[in-house]
């Protein structure tokens, strides 16, 4: 049986301590040196908690002790029952009331109530949890309370966030915690319900976004306190399940509005597997057809490894329903459906989806997506696929932010030039988007790279997109050549090529745009000469020398006064005008008499020896431009070029 000692007892031992300090009382006998400690929460006052300790004595018995944080008034009950707190249970034990003014209670225990033996041992592994009660009168009234035993908490807990649903303002938390058994006690914590409000909470299997039954059902929320406290051993099935396994478990927790409104969502968050890990990927969803609709696509990691994709599209009109998809390969090059997405609700603006798989079951989780070869779309409605509101690569088709921009130049059609952007995608290849003005409504526009420089010519590389000449873009993505020959970014940057956009399909000899590539771009670094008139009156001009990023030199005459149907030949000599006339070195383009240009890329002299622009700036030559092939002694300019001129 129970051994009760008044506590003016302890005023007259050594092992006891005074009621005006902290420290636990003892009832005289030797002490083994076995003690444990538990906290009493605070129920019905949140400044008044506790401790209990529990004293094993070297008979057998166990002093336990109760010490409150606060003086109070008159006695409280006080015992130990089964269970654990959460899930309540009767009396094993009565103990000594509390006495309030002291805030002390002392009692020894050797049996339950029952007469069962129990030991200090027991006592540290037994299922129980510990009242006390405001007093005889009002026993459904606790001051504190707090579990014991194997339903002592370890200490190891887990946060998981539970966001507003259906109802502005209520959000919160729930808190998974370790028991010494290795059960789970889950505190709910939410803000904002309604006094006097009953809010059944369950455990479901799968995430949020997929959906799935109840697998443990939650003790009702109360409203009032916005607490529910669940023990958990089991799952509804009668499955064990832990705290560790709880950390891992496919779930998520519903709070409902009330018993009979389900429908009605208070709270809801993941858990377990399905919690993030922290990592995210974000990508930009482009307007496309419908304007000032554009968005992101955020790719989130779970503990799983799976992935939440959650797309926020802004401009999306109220009650719309956007249908989404990831498709393989990049916008540009488009391709067929690999994941269906989660249709997007045009009042909110989002669409959720829960990744573990593509459509054909092909397991994919989050790092693989962030490697994946796609892209998304969104559509205008189920019945109106064609429309897209919103698109934008993912994966490895990711811009790095690595871009190079050439400009493309006017060449038959007058008023049309741009530029060709060369991106980096994260897998290495390039999207090549240009941007040409001055294209007409609804002209369809070849485009090439070809081999070469522009002044060289070469047959085509690859084939570009045809540019739409009413937006006066073409975007394509670039991993291989035509001939299949991979090449990516970087080597695009040193390619020997240019670029060729032409009027239409059935007529490529009109050129409306042009423009050097690669190695065969402009350094900025230059060079110009003068071309004298000779024996033609009015004809002059220049010769410019420029540095390309190969090192080797395209060379432009520019002539004023030559002659619509004019072909006139043009040399760089060896020494200079004043020793005229030296051996040929250079053989340029014959001048154009209707442009008066030439345009030539020197790499060699004609014997082939190599030359570099910064040898060609050096030369010791001069230029001379003849009437025709069949007049090569009529000179119709000349001028120093190289180390001849100051």
């Amino acid at each position: 049986m129970k051994k009760i000692y008044f506590m003016v007892l302890s005023l007259f031992i050594a092992a006891s301590c005074s009621n005006d300090d902290d420290n636990i009382d003892i009832i005289p006998g030797e002490a083994t040196g076995n003690i444990i400690t538990y906290d009493l929460s605070a129920v019905s006052d949140p400044n008044l908690s506790g401790t209990v300790t529990f004293t094993e004595k070297i008979d057998g018995s166990t002093d336990v002790s109760i010490l409150l944080s606060a003086a109070t008034e008159g006695l409280h009950p006080a015992h130990i029952h089964l269970n654990n707190a959460a899930e309540g249970g009767d009396i094993a034990i009565d103990l000594e009331a509390v006495d309030g003014p002291t805030r002390r209670s002392l009692t020894n225990i050797t049996q339950t109530n029952s007469g069962t033996t129990v030991s200090y041992d027991d006592l540290v592994n037994f299922d129980g949890y510990i009242n006390v009660h405001a007093s005889a009168d009002n026993l459904a009234t606790l001051l504190a309370q707090g579990d014991i035993g194997q339903n002592d908490l370890t200490g190891d807990s887990k946060v998981y966030d539970l966001v507003t649903k259906d109802v502005e303002g209520i959000s919160g938390t729930a808190t998974f915690s370790e028991r010494v058994n290795g059960e789970a006690l889950v505190e709910v914590m939410l803000d904002g319900t309604p006094d006097g409000g009953m809010h059944p909470g369950h455990i479901h299997n799968n995430s949020a976004v997929e959906g799935g039954g109840i697998a443990i059902t939650l003790t009702t929320l109360d409203g009032t306190t916005g607490v529910s406290k669940t023990n958990i051993s089991a799952l509804n099935d009668g499955t064990e399940i832990g705290y560790s396994d709880l950390l891992d478990f496919d779930g998520y927790i519903n709070f409902h509005l009330s018993a009979t409104d389900l429908g009605t969502l208070v709270a809801q968050g993941d858990i377990g597997e399905n919690e993030l890990t922290g990592e995210s990927k974000e990508y930009a969803l482009v307007t496309k057809d419908v304007a000032g609709i554009s968005g992101t696509a955020t790719f989130a990691e779970r503990k799983s490894g799976a992935a939440l994709v959650t797309v926020m599209l802004d401009g999306t009109p109220d009650g719309g329903m956007h249908p989404g998809h990831i498709h393989n390969n990049s916008a540009a090059e488009t391709g067929g459906i690999a994941k269906t997405l989660t249709t997007l609700d045009g009042t909110t603006g989002m669409s959720v989806t829960h990744i573990e798989a593509l459509n054909d079951g092909t397991e994919i989780g989050y790092s693989d997506l962030l490697d994946f070869d796609g892209y998304i779309n969104f559509h205008l409605s189920a019945t109106d696929l064609a429309t897209l509101v919103a698109q934008g690569d993912i994966g490895e088709n990711e811009l790095t932010g690595e871009s190079k921009e050439y400009a493309l130049v006017t060449k038959d059609v007058p008023g049309i030039s741009g530029t060709a952007t060369f991106a980096e995608r994260k897998s290495g290849a390039a999207l090549v988007t240009v941007m040409l003005d001055g294209t007409p409504d609804g002209g369809m526009h070849p485009g090439h790279i070809h081999n070469n420089s522009a002044a060289e010519t070469g047959g085509i590389a690859k084939t570009l997109t045809t540019l739409d000449g009413t937006t006066g873009m073409s975007v394509t993505h670039i991993e291989a050549l035509n001939d299949g020959t991979e090449i990516g970014y970087s080597d695009l940057l040193d390619f020997d090529g240019y670029i060729n956009f032409h009027l239409s399909t059935t007529d490529l000899a009109t050129l409306v745009a042009q423009g050097d590539i690669g190695q065969n771009e402009l350094t900025g670094e230059r060079k110009m000469y003068d071309l004298d008139t000779k024996d033609i009156p009015g004809v002059s001009g220049t010769a410019t020398f420029e540095e390309r990023k190969s090192g080797e030199t395209l060379v432009t005459l520019d002539l004023e006064g030559t002659l619509i149907g004019g072909d006139h030949p043009a040399h760089i000599h060896a020494g200079s005008v004043a020793d005229a006339p030296g051996a040929i070195l250079i053989t340029l383009n014959s001048v154009v008499g209707a442009t008066g240009l030439s345009v030539t890329n020197v790499a060699s002299y004609n014997d082939e020896t190599l030359i570099t622009y910064d040898e060609m700036i050096t030369i010791d030559g001069y230029i001379n431009v003849h009437l025709s092939a069949t007049d090569l002694a009529t000179l119709l300019a000349q001028g120093n070029v190289g180390s001849n001129v100051e």
